[in-house]
Protein backbone atom coordinates (compact mmCIF):
# COMPACT_ATOMS: atom_id res chain seq x y z
CA UNK A 1 0.00 0.00 0.00
CA UNK A 2 1.13 3.41 -1.30
CA UNK A 3 0.14 6.82 0.87
CA UNK A 4 0.71 9.43 -0.61
CA UNK A 5 0.44 13.14 0.87
CA UNK A 6 0.14 16.32 -1.59
CA UNK A 7 0.55 19.82 0.38
CA UNK A 8 -0.25 23.25 -1.82
CA UNK A 9 -0.29 26.48 -0.99
CA UNK A 10 -2.99 28.39 -3.13
CA UNK A 11 -3.35 32.11 -3.98
CA UNK A 12 -6.88 32.81 -4.35
CA UNK A 13 -6.60 35.99 -6.77
CA UNK A 14 -10.26 36.10 -7.01
CA UNK A 15 -11.25 36.37 -3.57
CA UNK A 16 -12.04 40.08 -2.25
CA UNK A 17 -13.25 38.16 1.28
CA UNK A 18 -13.28 34.99 3.66
CA UNK A 19 -17.07 34.35 2.34
CA UNK A 20 -15.76 34.21 -1.35
CA UNK A 21 -12.63 32.47 -0.49
CA UNK A 22 -15.18 29.83 1.32
CA UNK A 23 -17.21 29.44 -1.91
CA UNK A 24 -14.29 28.97 -4.40
CA UNK A 25 -12.46 26.43 -2.21
CA UNK A 26 -15.97 24.52 -1.47
CA UNK A 27 -16.60 24.18 -5.23
CA UNK A 28 -12.61 23.28 -6.22
CA UNK A 29 -12.88 20.54 -2.60
CA UNK A 30 -15.48 18.84 -3.41
CA UNK A 31 -15.04 18.64 -7.42
CA UNK A 32 -11.56 16.90 -6.44
CA UNK A 33 -13.22 14.56 -4.12
CA UNK A 34 -15.79 13.20 -6.88
CA UNK A 35 -12.93 13.54 -9.91
CA UNK A 36 -10.39 11.58 -8.00
CA UNK A 37 -11.83 9.45 -5.24
CA UNK A 38 -9.00 11.35 -2.72
CA UNK A 39 -8.86 13.03 0.81
CA UNK A 40 -8.89 16.88 0.86
CA UNK A 41 -9.01 19.77 3.26
CA UNK A 42 -8.07 22.99 3.80
CA UNK A 43 -5.22 22.55 6.51
CA UNK A 44 -4.00 25.76 7.41
CA UNK A 45 -4.62 29.76 6.25
CA UNK A 46 -8.07 29.58 7.04
CA UNK A 47 -8.21 33.27 7.52
CA UNK A 48 -6.90 34.78 5.17
CA UNK A 49 -8.65 35.86 2.25
CA UNK A 50 -6.43 35.45 -0.53
CA UNK A 51 -4.23 32.71 0.57
CA UNK A 52 -5.05 28.84 1.67
CA UNK A 53 -2.76 25.90 2.28
CA UNK A 54 -5.05 22.39 1.14
CA UNK A 55 -3.80 19.25 2.44
CA UNK A 56 -4.36 15.84 -0.18
CA UNK A 57 -3.98 12.13 0.11
CA UNK A 58 -4.52 9.13 -1.88
CA UNK A 59 -4.07 5.77 -1.03
CA UNK A 60 -3.06 2.71 -4.03
CA UNK A 61 -1.62 -0.08 -4.32
CA UNK A 62 1.11 0.68 -6.18
CA UNK A 63 3.32 3.73 -6.54
CA UNK A 64 3.42 4.88 -9.71
CA UNK A 65 -0.34 4.88 -9.44
CA UNK A 66 -0.22 6.88 -6.50
CA UNK A 67 2.08 9.45 -8.32
CA UNK A 68 -0.17 9.99 -11.43
CA UNK A 69 -2.94 10.73 -9.07
CA UNK A 70 -1.34 13.22 -7.25
CA UNK A 71 0.37 14.49 -10.75
CA UNK A 72 -3.52 15.09 -12.04
CA UNK A 73 -4.64 16.76 -9.30
CA UNK A 74 -2.18 19.17 -9.51
CA UNK A 75 -2.74 19.90 -12.64
CA UNK A 76 -6.68 20.11 -12.07
CA UNK A 77 -5.94 22.86 -9.52
CA UNK A 78 -3.71 24.60 -11.86
CA UNK A 79 -6.10 24.67 -14.38
CA UNK A 80 -9.58 26.03 -12.20
CA UNK A 81 -10.47 29.83 -12.46
CA UNK A 82 -8.95 32.61 -9.49
CA UNK A 83 -6.88 29.72 -8.62
CA UNK A 84 -3.02 29.76 -8.41
CA UNK A 85 -0.75 26.80 -7.11
CA UNK A 86 2.22 28.69 -5.41
CA UNK A 87 4.01 26.03 -3.20
CA UNK A 88 3.70 22.45 -3.64
CA UNK A 89 4.99 19.87 -1.20
CA UNK A 90 5.01 15.62 -1.83
CA UNK A 91 5.42 12.68 -0.06
CA UNK A 92 5.16 9.01 -0.76
CA UNK A 93 4.67 6.70 2.00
Amino acid sequence: MVVGILTLELLLAGADSLKEKRKVLKSLLERLKHRFNISVAEVGRQDSWNYSTVGISAVSGEMAHTQKVLDSVVRFVESHNGVEVIGMERELL
